[in-house]
């Protein structure tokens, strides 16, 4: 099997304990922990963005979703170890066939800004344990593959050159590493090893060093797998820490810690480290004021690449749930899952391509929203700004006449694909604010009427 570099140290490091003197050179103690910054500060980019991409990838695009004539039927293709019962001595057989030649870092980073995502959330380690960069602290690793390039430092790169932000996901549980596997094969995470604080101090806290001092500024640490039960909130928020003194501006979501309430992401009541929830696979049923929250969802069902999946997602669905999610207040994180030669799937391009071009014409009412002022009607959804309502009309009224229990006096209103901006009729009937529209809609799937008010 292959070993980390970071387990002929770990002996070391637990000695360390008693004698510091010999802890190793490479595992030096942290900077101080600095101030926190307010939230709102290091949380304006993010809430004015609404849009990111998701990238899971890793060896486990080799398999495709499938292993010795057993084809996965469902589920995550990145999940192949576990649901099919994978030894890691096995699993390790993926390393020499990871070579994806095709990928292009600068193509993916073009593919999102023309989707008009603003940042970007990859996964530089997974449950199954393998890094998609150069770890010092590991050889189990891309580096250990065909390729030998990190594809995180590429990535970073090309994110900066198009001005987009760039996060990465990282796994807290690792079905690899001997130290954080449960004794039960496959059931890593149901009971637990008793070599964990090991892990944590000798691979985890160093892997993650590694991304907040090597790659330059993040934007956002993506945190998942803190279901094990070796976790605690209190690792967490010593993780969180750690993250602070190294980069205080870096987003970390709700799952560093045990706050987290499953699928739904919203965090329990108390004090739980984490800036803001993940709803997985789900949008909210209503917005949430004063609460920052990012639904992460795939185009399909899977998150990395399986082959056999083709129920994907229309180009209605993707816009209309990017819409609803920015009406609720929150953050869109729509997946990709890239093949093992280093592409986006094509379903995947188009679909990104269609919200892009959703996005030109009708970014503004999507961009630096807040939450929508009354609850959902059925025909469509609300954001708004100071100043403006943005009326995204899902249904177009076949009379022409558009009715909105909308508070206030209208100074203008228009539709926003409307060059000319020309001026629509408004009319005030008790609570109800009637519009008059054209015959036709301006989009198929959700056009916007722009409300100019007085506040």
């Amino acid at each position: 099997m292959i070993r980390s570099r970071a387990l002929a140290l770990s002996i070391a490091v637990g000695i360390s304990a008693l004698s510091p003197a010999l802890a190793p050179a490479a595992l030096s103690a942290a900077p101080a922990a600095a101030a926190e910054k307010p939230t709102a500060d290091r949380m304006a980019w993010w809430r004015d963005a609404r849009f990111g991409l998701f990238i899971h990838w890793g060896v486990y695009a080799v398999p495709a979703g499938e292993w010795k004539g057993q084809v996965m039927q469902k589920g995550g293709g990145e999940w192949i170890m576990k649901r099919l019962r994978i030894p890691a001595s096995e699993y390790e057989t993926l390393l020499p066939r990871f070579d994806p030649v095709k990928f292009d870092a600068k193509e993916w980073v073009r593919i999102a800004k023309d989707a008009g995502m603003k940042y970007i959330v990859i996964t530089s380690k997974h449950h199954d344990g393998f890094a998609l960069y150069d770890s010092k602290v590991s050889d189990y690793d891309v580096m250990a593959t065909p390729f030998k390039r990190d594809i995180l430092k590429e990535l970073a790169a090309a994110c900066r050159d198009a001005d987009i932000r760039l996060g990465f996901y990282y796994s807290i549980m690792d079905w690899h590493h001997p130290d954080a596997q449960g004794p039960e094969f496959p059931d890593y995470e149901k009971k637990p090893n008793p070599n964990w604080s090991r892990y944590v101090s000798a691979y985890m806290k160093p892997q993650i060093e590694e991304l907040l001092t090597g790659y330059g500024p993040l934007a956002v640490l993506w945190f998942d797998g803190e279901w094990v039960v070796e976790w605690s909130d209190e690792q967490g928020q010593d993780l969180h820490q750690l993250i602070q003194s190294h980069q205080p501006d870096v987003l970390v979501n709700n799952r560093i810690g045990k706050g987290r309430q499953g699928m739904k992401g919203m965090s329990k009541e108390g004090s739980f480290a984490g800036d803001f929830g993940t709803p997985e696979q789900e949008v909210p049923a209503t917005g949430m004021p004063g609460i920052d929250w990012e639904s992460c969802m795939t185009m399909n069902t899977t998150w990395g690449f399986r082959a056999a999946d083709d129920n994907w997602k229309s180009d209605e669905k993707l816009i209309r749930t990017l819409v609803d999610i920015a009406s609720k207040g929150g953050n869109f994180l729509l997946n990709v899952g890239p093949t093992a030669e280093g592409l986006i799937p094509g379903p995947s391009v188009e679909r990104l391509a269609a919200m892009g071009r959703w996005l030109k014409t009708n970014g503004e009412s999507i961009y630096g929203t807040s939450a929508s002022p009354i609850p959902a009607p059925s025909w469509g959804r609300l954001t708004r700004k100071p100043g403006r309502v943005f009326i995204h009309v899902f249904e177009w009224p076949a009379d022409g006449t558009l009715a909105v229990e909308l508070p206030g006096a209208p100074s203008r209103a228009y539709l926003l694909a409307d060059p000319k901006r020309e001026a629509l009729a408004t009319k005030r009937d008790g609570a109800t604010l009637r519009l008059t529209l054209p015959a036709k809609a301006p989009d198929a799937i959700a056009s916007v009427v722009v409300i100019e008010t007085k506040d």
